[in-house]
């Protein structure tokens, strides 16, 4: 298996990094994470937290930006991400004011547009889902399809939410395979296999985590992604029990 690098959605550990956002982000390198998706860049000035993570040995996988902060000042966008060196952008969430028909369709002009600036800057602009995108549309196609077919595929990827996929009755490794090449990021998550279906640490629900990372490997994934969105036990236990089952399946994960 080809050795893509693991990061940790940052949003997994938001109450600790809103009090010690350096902290975390030491913690999060001692547990074995190659980087960080950010959501949000703690207070800090983008050029101190690229310092940072270079010392502690972490990159910069992507970062997730609100849609209404790329509507405000898209160049600072861009600016920020150049200072990170990182290579990725990611629309992570659509209020639910912004979800009829006609916003998607609002959408679709807005990834391209931004998507094509992203083009320009070797910058690469994603899309990820959640649940409500996989509802169809008048003319029977999802959301999420929709937005994937109507815009530039070299412009516009995605970064797919296994849990959410999972969540929506979808079989995430056909998406996957239906998009080849426009998968640069994953998510992965597992979920609970009773009733619940709550967010669980990857190997202990009922999400085939083994079969996403082979498919990943022929769609040409980048970085896998972990996220728990919520969890039972202690966020920082969470995402090494993640890590380390993701250790055993990723040799290269292991430090020699």
């Amino acid at each position: 298996m080809i050795e893509k690098p693991v990061a940790l959605q940052m949003f997994t550990l938001r109450e600790e990094s809103s009090k010690d956002f350096i902290g975390t982000l030491k913690k999060v390198a001692e547990i074995g994470y190659e980087g960080v998706e950010f959501a949000g860049y703690g207070g800090l000035d983008v050029t101190e937290l690229k310092t940072v993570i270079d010392g502690l040995g972490l990159r910069a996988a992507s970062s997730h930006i609100p849609l209404v902060d790329m509507e405000k000042d898209f160049s600072k966008v861009i600016d920020n991400q150049h200072k990170l060196e990182s290579t990725k952008i990611v629309c992570p969430f659509l209020p639910p004011e912004r979800r009829t028909e006609a916003d998607y369709r609002e959408l679709i002009t807005l990834l391209n547009t931004f998507g094509q600036t992203c083009s320009k800057e070797g910058i690469t602009l994603c899309y990820h889902n959640h649940d409500f995108e996989l509802e169809t549309l008048s003319d029977g196609r999802t959301a999420l399809q929709t937005i994937l077919e109507e815009t530039n595929p070299d412009w516009v990827k995605a970064e797919f939410d296994i849990y959410w996929l999972t969540k929506a009755g979808e079989d995430p490794l056909e998406w996957i395979e239906k998009y080849p090449n426009r998968t640069p990021l994953i998510h992965l998550k597992d979920m609970t296999t009773d009733g619940e279906q709550f967010f669980a640490e990857l190997g202990t629900g009922g999400v085939d985590i083994d079969s996403v990372l082979q498919k990943g490997e022929q769609a040409n994934v980048e970085w896998w992604i972990v996220e728990q969105d919520k969890s039972k036990c202690s966020p920082f236990e969470s995402v090494e029990i993640s890590m380390n089952y993701l250790k055993k399946r990723l040799p290269h994960l292991v430090k020699s």
